[in-house]
């Protein structure tokens, strides 16, 4: 299954993150630091063993495959709107983006409602590259030859100051090329693009958080999810309930 195979993006990572947070201190939190640091093994032979059983594994990744349906139908329109922009997606030069703070270009007027640099209740398509062209995460199901989206984002987990300025007075529905300094992205805090202070450009496409892709999406979020902590045995709804 294609999408299963794709990379956790930012928001994913935050969200594994965000969890392992609240586990801290009990049994789970151990759990959670092996798919953190991404080691399924162990030195230490009192670590937990798996949790989940192969019929469980098997629930989520049919979860997914539903929830990813019923996804690409909702969002198909605004793929056909998006995809037209794909080829905005060049080498750019890294020195001069890297010191032009935000800058924008509309590619599409839209005509919901008018963001502000503070606005957090909309959800958003994207696709994000370096100066070299390569894509380091986008809503594409695969960003060679992308099909179709595989996921939206929630603007309300906390977005890079440079995005949060760059949609600023784009109105939902519109799409806009942006073009973000490393200072307003994650500077030397992250190595992204092969390295720390690096210049972004995204292709961003928001949309109205409303029924019935805001279900759609949390399904897709919450069926990965599932999927992420299963790889690593350990059961995902089974950390939730003793998190709470």
């Amino acid at each position: 299954m294609e999408e299963m195979e794709l990379k956790t993006s930012l928001k994913q990572r935050i969200l594994i993150g965000a969890i392992a947070v609240i586990m801290v201190g009990s049994m789970i939190a151990s759990y959670a630091a092996i798919v953190i640091n991404g080691n399924k093994s162990s030195a230490d032979s009192s670590a937990p063993q798996s949790t989940i059983s192969d019929e469980k594994k098997a629930q989520y990744e049919k979860e997914y495959e539903e929830a990813m349906k019923e996804f690409k139908k909702v969002s198909a329109d605004d793929y056909a709107k998006f995809i037209a922009y794909k080829d905005n997606i060049k080498s750019y030069n890294e020195a001069a983006a890297n010191s032009g703070g935000v800058s924008t270009k509309d590619l599409l007027k839209g005509d919901g409602h008018k963001l502000e640099a503070t606005d957090k209740d909309y959800l958003a398509y994207y696709v994000g590259w370096c100066a070299d062209e390569t894509i380091f995460d986008s809503s594409f199901d695969d960003s060679k030859n992308p099909t179709s989206f595989a996921k939206a984002l929630d603007a309300s987990v906390g977005m890079i100051e440079g995005w949060n300025q760059g949609v600023a007075g784009m109105r939902l529905g519109g799409v806009r090329e942006v073009t973000i300094s490393s200072e307003l992205a994650y500077g030397d805090t992250m190595e992204i693009c092969g390295g720390k202070n690096k210049p972004l450009k995204f292709i961003i496409l928001p949309v109205e958080n409303k029924d019935p892709l805001k279900s759609a999406a949390a399904a897709v979020d919450e069926a990965f999810m599932k999927l992420q902590y299963a790889n690593y045995g350990i059961d995902y709804e089974q950390v939730k309930a003793n998190s709470e």
